[in-house]
């Protein structure tokens, strides 16, 4: 928790006093810059939290949303949440933007921030897994285990990440974090010292709380990692990144049964049974049981895809109805044996799931879409209902809290149904903040006259066909942005095969992971980085290093995936129109989060390229047009590359 000194505030009759050239952020805050946009915002956020109102506010790439909501939220002197769409985020909020903002108001302020259980070392499993020899852990494995006990003795916020060297995928995670399943509560022997109790009592005690959005929707809907007691007493939520939380309301508001659960229960049991020297022959084959009827069914369903459950398999299904039945017997045989806490929590646990497993598998199509989500080490049976507009909007309109929802990409041109109806936000103010960069003098939006369908199996080669010049011209500098993996490695093998590459460092998406190739193209300077959507959003490269985004076709969501096919049919059922209402405003707004990564300066400069005809063969292409920063429209690549040689001709000087 951050506690600053107290200083007087200013008299504020308007944003502009404080957001200023001569405000205090100006004064205080080095590189800050005065711009009208971020007084605008500001000015609607502070009547947000004045009336408790809801606000859904898009906020132009270079407005600084940030502060925007953050000088309004402190001099509110309201109790407010702040969620985010990723752990870093909330660190980059935590440990910079709100120290430094709050100094420079001089309000004295008790930040909190709060992240999933999952972050947090659980002192019961640290000790139960450092006695449990028979854990299948490698060398290394072992010796993660032994760095965290040895960490465990030091730390005070027992934040994981705080481990030297301990990396986010290490097998040990699970093994000493808990689960809103696992946590033995207040029967807990560590209950004392429990360092997610810890945080849940400094965030109760916070004037602003920072979480992300998984941990917030978890605590809405009561899932496994949420506190279920996030909201009460809060008086407004500002969620950041918020084109994320349609899609996060629908995991959350339906049903999820891991595979991943049923093998923790497995050796969470066997552990405990374990440390209380409690034997049973019959037990520990069930339990061993479990996790084997888990590789069968893993076996049965595959390599990693999406799967509708029309097309699941019959043997999955009996097997799945079989581990339903076998975890009921586990939870009975558990109860009655005894032998601690540790033991009746492995019991309840094994009741829920398999009572949650038996809901799936007796779950009709009248209000949702089964689907198994598989994966490299296991498989989800995931429920997604067709429509959270109810359940969401029973939420916001539940207490008097203001609802802030902000984000550079919510509208469809000026029009943001496509966002509200998902949330059911009937009453909602909408607001659009135009961006302050220059856009006619900034950038050109190419779009090249090729041949032929986007979705040919030639069209990867056009695409690097079409980009080669810009690459030349720019001396690499180049984003590739594609919306398959397929399509992704095509381009990377022709490019890697280009007589004139060398001098272009290539950099492909899953050859590193994703922060080491943002890091060394802003370092290489005339890289080319080829990346697929987790590189469409949440990517900042600011100055020189990035002159060129191109963007392989128009990204619509494949029509087999089904998250999609459930959105798909609840629309059907009220009677709208799949592609209008959902289809197209996505591919709309998912192209103008890629190209939203050109500009993220008023001093960067560079060519769109987008690679489909569609844009300007379809009717809608003018939907998306509109969607896009107003740039200036070119057709040939001696145009586009013209502008390129230009601007960093005069950025030389």
């Amino acid at each position: 928790m951050i506690s600053l000194p107290p200083r007087a505030p200013s008299a504020v009759s308007d944003f502009s006093d404080i957001l200023g050239a001569d405000g205090p952020l100006a004064e205080r805050i080095p590189g800050f810059a005065a711009r009208a946009p971020q007084q605008e915002m500001a000015h609607w956020v502070g009547n947000a939290l004045a009336d408790l109102s809801t606000l859904v506010v898009e906020a132009g790439t270079g407005t600084g949303k940030t502060y925007a909501y953050l000088v309004p939220v402190l001099l509110s002197g309201r109790h407010v949440i702040i969620s985010t769409g990723t752990r870093t985020l909330q660190d980059q909020l935590f440990h910079r933007d709100l120290p430094a903002v709050a100094a420079a108001l001089g309000r004295p302020v008790k930040v909190a921030v709060l992240k999933g259980r999952a972050n947090y070392l659980c002192l019961h499993r640290l000790k139960l897994a450092s006695q449990n020899l028979a854990l299948d852990l490698s060398r290394d494995g072992r010796g993660s285990l032994e760095r965290v006990r040895q960490w465990s003795v030091s730390t005070r916020s027992g934040e994981l990440s705080e481990v030297p060297s301990l990396a986010d995928q290490d097998p040990v995670w699970p093994l000493v974090t808990s689960t809103r399943e696992n946590c033995l509560g207040s029967e807990c022997a560590e209950y004392a010292r429990c360092h997610v109790i810890a945080a849940r009592r400094e965030a109760q005690a916070a004037d602003i709380v920072i979480v992300n959005h998984h941990l917030l929707f978890a605590d809405l809907a009561l899932k496994e990692e949420g506190f279920g007691d996030l909201l009460p007493g809060t008086d407004a939520l500002v969620i950041d990144e918020a084109h994320q939380i349609p899609d996060i309301a629908g995991q959350f508001f339906g049903l999820t049964v891991g595979s991943r659960s049923i093998v923790q229960l497995s050796r969470d049991a066997l552990g405990e049974l374990n440390a209380g020297a409690v034997s049973s022959a019959e037990l520990t084959t069930l339990l061993k049981g479990l996790e084997a009827s888990i590789g069968a069914i893993s076996r049965i369903l595959g390599k990693p895809t999406r799967l509708d459950w029309v097309n699941v398999d019959d043997g999955a299904i009996e097997r799945l109805t079989d581990l339903a039945v076998d975890l009921g017997n586990v939870a009975r045989l558990l109860e009655a044996r005894g032998g601690g806490a540790g033991v009746s929590n492995s019991a309840r646990r094994a009741g829920e799931i398999g009572l949650q497993l038996d809901r799936f598998l007796k779950l009709d199509a009248a209000s949702g879409l089964r689907w198994i989500d598989v994966h490299t080490r296991g498989f989800a049976l995931i429920f997604t209902p067709f429509e959270v507009a109810d359940r969401m909007k029973e939420l916001v309109e539940s207490g008097s809290t203001a609802w802030i929802f902000t984000s550079a990409t919510l509208a469809v041109g000026d029009d943001f149904q496509h966002f509200t109806r998902r949330l059911g936000l009937e009453q909602s103010r909408n607001v659009q903040i135009a961006s302050p960069f220059d856009f006619e003098r900034q950038a050109r939006l190419y779009l090249p006259e090729l041949p032929g369908d986007p979705n040919d199996p030639e069209h990867p080669a056009r695409v690097v066909e079409t980009a080669w010049p810009l690459i030349e011209a720019a001396g690499g500098r180049a984003f590739l942005l594609f919306t398959s993996h397929r399509a992704l490695a095509e381009a990377a093998r022709l490019l890697r095969a280009h007589p004139d590459r060398q001098g272009y460092p290539l950099l492909v998406q899953g050859e590193a992971p994703r922060e080491v190739l943002l890091r060394r193209f802003r370092e290489l300077g005339n890289a080319v980085l080829l990346g697929t959507s987790s590189f469409w959003e949440g990517v900042d490269v600011k100055g020189n290093a990035l002159c060129i985004v191109v963007i392989d076709k128009l990204p619509f969501a494949s029509p087999d995936d089904p998250v999609l096919k459930a959105r798909i049919e609840g629309i059907r059922r009220r009677g709208g129109n799949p592609f209008v209402e959902h289809q197209l405003p996505q591919a709309a707004l998912a192209l103008k989060q890629g190209a939203g990564r050109l500009i993220r300066d008023s001093a960067d400069f560079g060519v769109i390229a987008i690679c489909d005809p569609r844009m300007t063969s379809k009717s809608y292409g003018r939907l998306l047009l509109a969607t896009l920063p107003p740039m200036p429209i070119v057709r040939t690549a001696e145009e586009a590359t013209q502008f390129l040689r230009d601007r960093l001709a005069q950025s030389a000087l």
